[in-house]
């Protein structure tokens, strides 16, 4: 054979190689595929050409192995019981960046379903390669090994701290301050990936100055980079009042809350989800987003969007409501109350009626005034409805006994009770009528009314045991009426009469 021939034969093992890496790279893109090619035993053919010596057919056949691990956890595992991933991690140090980046790829993808597949990728020393390779002075492997490290850190504190250890966070506060958006991106979204677990991480990523950089991103034009920036934020905030103050303290308010009306639904959860955040911890924090404007902004938010989106902005108003009368009334004074009833109307989920109900619970608890607001609004059958559906979850009606509980307690507007006394269970029914043996005594009208509209006749037909609360309360409100009066409207009356009317016998 000449050496012309020789090498023709080279040439056509090459090409072959080649060709077959391709193919494979093409047809693991379409989810149809995938089964044929794990069953034809296609990891055990890519893996010798991780190390074939055309860097062409090394990185795809790495993209290969990605794609196919990025479909399922049974590939994925597959990838570490073939032993890739050693291979994948010593070509991150040694080989060019197109390889680096198509071996970051597939240990993301291998990372991505679980903590058991992400703490392998760890196992097998990336994390140190992976960082490194965060210094590389092309962005596109900075982006694949920052995507990466955010894979592993986010299914749990011991994998996050392990990211933390390997030096990662610095780095990705460096790769924030990229002129590439999309680098930028993976770098905050990696950073609240971080941040989210714990406290201590949380710190971790601030004292590496990421808020101050996160902050100044804000106004960004790019949607998909202020998604991850007010997530980051959010994920910061929510652990302490230390935590909230400092992103507070980087002044973004009040800007932040003309997002609340960004085109990109992601965006502005994030944002309700940031504000949400922050006022759980303190009323003071609250008073701050109530002064720049927030409760209104939410309140607006919460009534341009439906379904998951709206959540974080129930909640938040709840949460401004909880701390005290004053921040109750900033959210019925901005018209929250009109906003959170209709709430309970529209939304099918019930985990959203829930957090609805809980929110009322916090408005109307504080003074006779908020309940007032809260009952006016026609809330309170609305509560007891979803309280007594069967169909409600034990968590729904858990919320709404609870706030109905805290709103009957103080509410003295005696026509908002009055159709719960035809409605309500016994366990409701106590309060309503405690209600009404508070107020009766001192109001001569409300007690006029209470007979002509059919509350005293109401009251006399509940059934008491002797020595309850509620037998004490039926006897308050008896007691502001002439005994003929209650004995009138009382059970049986009527037919006590007819029976002196049969015995009576004319002079």
């Amino acid at each position: 054979m000449s050496q012309r021939q020789v090498l023709q034969v080279f040439e056509q093992y090459q090409k072959s190689r080649t060709q077959f890496v391709q193919s494979i790279a093409e047809l693991a893109t379409r989810p149809q595929n995938i089964e044929t090619l794990q069953n034809a035993g296609v990891m055990s053919l890519l893996r010798p050409l991780l190390l074939d010596v055309v860097p062409t057919v090394q990185q795809t056949a790495a993209l290969a192995l990605g794609r196919l691990a990025n479909y399922n956890d049974d590939l994925a595992e597959a990838v570490v019981k073939g032993d890739i991933l050693p291979q994948l991690v010593y070509s991150l140090a040694e080989q060019n960046r197109f390889y680096k980046k198509a071996a970051a790829f597939v240990l993301r993808a291998v990372a991505k379903h679980s903590p058991e597949l992400a703490q392998a990728v760890v196992d097998c020393g990336a994390l140190d390669a992976l960082v490194i390779s965060l210094e590389e002075f092309d962005p596109g492997v900075k982006e694949a090994a920052a995507w990466a490290l955010g894979y592993i850190a986010r299914h749990n504190g011991e994998l996050s701290q392990a990211v933390v250890d390997a030096g990662a966070v610095p780095l990705l506060v460096l790769c924030v301050q990229e002129p590439e958006v999309a680098l930028k991106r993976i770098a905050a979204s990696s950073l609240s990936d971080i941040a989210k677990h714990s406290p201590e991480l949380a710190q971790t990523v601030v004292d590496a100055g990421a808020i101050a950089h996160l902050a100044q991103m804000i106004l960004n034009p790019d949607a998909k980079l202020k998604r991850q920036v007010f997530s980051a934020l959010g994920q910061i905030a929510k652990h302490s009042v230390d935590l909230a103050e400092m992103v507070v303290e980087a002044e973004i308010f009040p800007a932040v809350l003309g997002c609340l009306k960004d085109p990109d639904e992601y965006v502005r959860k994030n944002v309700a989800t940031l504000m949400r955040e922050i006022t759980k911890h303190t009323p003071e924090l609250s008073q701050l987003i109530v002064n720049a404007g927030g409760v209104a902004a939410v309140i607006d938010y919460v009534g341009d969007c439906r379904g998951h989106v709206r959540l974080p902005g129930i909640m938040m108003l709840g949460y401004v409501a909880a701390h005290s009368e004053n921040l109750a009334m900033a959210v019925i004074v901005s018209k929250g109350v009109p906003q959170l009833a209709i709430c309970l109307v529209e939304e099918q989920e019930e985990h959203i009626k829930s957090a609805t109900a809980w929110a009322f619970g916090q408005i109307g608890r504080h003074t006779p005034e908020h309940a007032r607001m809260v009952a006016v609004a026609n809330v309170l059958p609305k509560l007891l409805a979803l309280y007594m559906d069967t169909e409600s979850s034990e968590d729904l009606q858990v919320k709404a006994k609870k706030a109905l509980k805290s709103i009957l307690q103080k509410c003295t507007y005696l026509p908002a009770l009055e159709p719960l006394l035809h409605e309500a269970p016994s366990n409701v029914l106590k309060h309503v009528v405690c209600q009404f043996s508070k107020v009766l005594p001192h109001d001569s009208k409300a007690r006029r009314l209470f007979v002509t509209s059919g509350g005293l006749k109401k009251v006399q037909e509940i059934k008491a045991e002797p020595g309850t609360a509620l037998r004490e309360y039926i006897s308050a409100i008896n007691n502001c009426y002439p005994e003929e009066i209650v004995r009138y409207y009382s059970p049986g009356y009527s037919e006590t009469l007819l029976e002196r009317v049969d015995k009576y016998q004319p002079v």
